[in-house]
């Protein structure tokens, strides 16, 4: 973990020049994967929040997708503030850890909540529960994240090491989400009743917080020596709520970082709305018992799995916009094209008849999205940079506050039209309680349209905006010459 003589010095912000950073080596590498723990814990255990509060507490799907959207929206409106203040933080440890240390043991603290809510509660209390558990767990997890995220744009400014640093964190990701389903399916909801047994969710949520805490601490123990040496701002930097706006209103002036922002955006909508109907199209439409749920859980981390060595390989023949644009196809199939089949009545099968449709189908969209996963992170940590070349200031915190922005505010909304969704189908509450309960052909048509192809809009809509993105290798090979050339200059 060895980091040559120095890293590449902040420009604008006061910083002293600095020598060029080396490429990070696989143990620096292995060490910052780790970290992805605390984002993919979540996303995983995040699947099951939308069945659980629904179909096993009886709350209204509006309602859920109400907390779920308010929260999220709140709390992504925070996301700037953390960027921002790990951009101009001071410390021994660096710019990046010592907020990363504060967010890892809240996170695990409000996730375990979140899954416990305590017995007996009305109606509207139950609601306010999930509004602020879900509003805490997601601002002290950005807490983590953020700074983490920009950690890993500051390891590399190389085009496609970059890439290969993303899918390092990929593949921690992945055996993350593999671990929680395991977890999940084989243990906390095997046998009769399965996601439908209220008394199983508060100890799945409590092991998995703990999970999250290890994998975020020893990431933090594995990269500190890296994370020290990184530049700092020199200069004491103006109050938060002088600064903020400014900085805020300066990325947007990038038309790079707006494209990104923007079409993530939609696409994270698109997922959402996709998520919040997953358990419920699997219980009720496919009728999966939860030991085979997670096969196809399994199938499309797979797919992820193969975006991870794919888009390196990809990438020395295309640019990085046209390897999303690849997954962009890849996820809308699969939100497409078998849905509409159910819906039309042409493919009906249920139970583990279902697999032979169902793990192609997944496997296609993760591998999709595995590709976007991994283009993504990359195209922003080459807009950071053209944003430096461009306004003579490192963002890498507001940058990556701004993916996470538009992930968990798009979250929130495609939640709270999942949510919307089951109100206006009538989807019977009741059914949720009631193993092997029976819903209305009608019903199950609407919600696998909903499920399906209503996503497969928003993605579209998403795909579309990304269009105009134009850092290509090219530009981006001018924009780093430039920037060494500036690094290079005393003072």
């Amino acid at each position: 973990m060895a980091v040559a003589d120095g890293v590449a010095g902040l420009t604008g912000a006061g910083a002293a020049a600095q020598p060029v950073l080396a490429k990070p080596g696989a143990g620096v590498k292995l060490a910052y994967s780790f970290g992805q723990v605390v984002e993919s814990g979540y996303l995983t255990v995040n699947t099951f929040v939308f069945f659980y509060y629904t179909a096993v507490l009886g709350l209204s799907g509006s309602l859920v997708g109400l907390a779920v959207a308010v929260s999220m929206i709140l709390d992504a409106a925070f996301d700037p503030l953390i960027g921002s203040w790990s951009d101009s933080v001071r410390s021994r440890f660096g710019r990046r850890l010592p907020v990363m240390l504060v967010g890892a043991p809240l996170t695990m603290v409000t996730m375990g909540l979140w899954f416990s809510p305590p017995a007996g509660l009305s109606v509207f209390a139950l609601f306010l529960w999930l509004t602020l558990t879900k509003m805490a767990v997601r601002a002290f997890a950005s807490m983590y994240n953020i700074p983490y995220f920009a950690l890993g744009a500051e390891l590399s400014d190389d085009y496609v090491d970059r890439s290969r640093i993303v899918a390092w964190r990929l593949l921690a990701g992945i055996v993350t989400s593999v671990t929680v389903t395991a977890l999940a399916y084989s243990v906390f909801f095997a046998g009769e009743g399965g996601l439908q047994r209220p008394e199983r969710y508060p100890q799945f949520g409590w092991t998995i917080a703990a999970v999250v805490l290890a994998g975020a601490l020893i990431c933090c123990a594995g990269v500190w020596r890296y994370a020290v040496a990184l530049p700092q701002p020199q200069g004491r930097p103006e109050t938060m709520g002088r600064r903020i706006v400014g900085e805020v209103l300066e990325i947007f002036r990038n038309p790079s970082f707006r494209i990104l922002f923007f079409s993530l955006l939609l696409f994270s909508s698109a997922a959402g709305i996709h998520q919040a109907l997953n358990n419920h199209a699997n219980v009720f439409v496919w009728r999966l018992r939860p030991e085979v749920m997670q096969v196809l859980s399994y199938a499309y981390l797979f797919g992820i799995l193969l975006g991870v060595p794919l888009t390196p390989f990809l990438l020395r023949f295309m640019e990085k916009r046209s390897a999303a644009a690849l997954g962009f196809v890849m996820v809308m199939a699969g939100w497409t094209v078998l849905p509409v089949l159910r819906a039309s009545g042409a493919v009906a099968p249920v139970g583990e008849a279902a697999l032979p449709w169902l793990v192609p189908n997944n496997l296609l969209v993760g591998l999709g999205s595995g590709i976007i996963f991994i283009a993504f992170p990359a195209m922003m940590a080459d807009a950071a940079d053209e944003h430096e070349h461009r306004f003579e200031a490192r963002r890498e915190g507001l940058y990556f506050s701004g993916i996470g922005f538009a992930g968990k505010a798009a979250a929130g909304m495609g939640s709270l039209i999942g949510g919307l969704t089951l109100d206006i189908l009538r989807f019977p509450r009741e059914a949720g309680r009631q193993v092997d309960a029976v819903v209305s052909e009608d019903v199950l048509a609407g919600l696998i349209l909903g499920w399906g192809p209503l996503s497969a809009v928003f993605c579209l809509v998403g795909a579309v905006l990304f269009i105009p993105y134009a850092i290509t290798r090219a530009r981006h090979a001018e924009i780093i010459d430039d920037l060494r050339i500036r690094r290079a200059r005393p003072g």
